[in-house]
């Protein structure tokens, strides 16, 4: 389960936190304001389902640094940098430090709200896909080593007899396995489990 999405709006100009707090809010899209970077990083608030905004340029550390602070803590969350127009080379290096997007003031709040909306709607989807992988790997760790070993068969799309070949047991034990294996990685078919094994590999 994720957390319903919030939005963290980091900004040291209380006018344009306010601003953005409103018009979140009038989006019906849970708000939380921040000053600057490093008030964020102190409350270290929960990141699942969120998404930040963040002007580029602020007292202290700036977005750009933030991002990378982020990153050095292996955070994953989308960042949306507010920039001025003097900004713009700073926005593009923030684009390749990895920021979801940047906007250039003063913005619609049309564009900022699709912005948010798409780095929110890609949090859900990676959030998911991380319980989803954490959830086979427990799987994974629950097979005894032959039920490991069957199940690596059968990702490889080899049959029973060739499974029981290289293992060395009976076609009839390796059915064995294969359905104490489909039982604890609640696989309906085949190509359940072979999706399952592959999101396990996944870096």
């Amino acid at each position: 389960m994720t957390s319903d999405p919030i939005v963290y709006v980091i900004d040291d100009d209380e006018a344009a936190r306010h601003s953005l707090e409103f018009l979140l809010d009038c989006a019906e899209i849970r708000v939380r304001a921040f000053p600057s970077a490093d008030a964020f990083l102190a409350a270290s608030p929960p990141l699942a389902g969120a998404c930040i905004v963040t002007d580029v340029r602020m007292p202290g550390r700036s977005g750009i640094e933030l991002v990378e602070e982020m990153k050095r803590r292996c955070a994953s969350v989308p960042v949306i940098v507010i920039t001025g127009h003097a900004d713009v080379p700073l926005a593009i290096q923030a684009m390749h430090a990895g920021v979801a997007d940047f906007i250039e003031k003063p913005f619609d709040d049309e564009i900022m709200l699709a912005a948010i909306r798409k780095a929110l709607a890609a949090q859900a989807g990676d959030d998911a896909a991380r319980g989803e992988r954490q959830a086979v790997l427990e799987r994974i760790a629950a097979l005894s080593g032959r039920e490991r070993e069957v199940m690596e068969g059968l990702a490889r799309g080899d049959a029973n007899k060739a499974i029981a070949f290289d293992l060395g047991i009976s076609a009839r034990t390796v059915e064995v396995y294969r359905a104490n294996v489909m039982l604890k990685m609640q696989a309906r078919t085949l190509s359940d489990l072979v999706r399952m094994v592959t999101v396990a590999r996944l870096p």
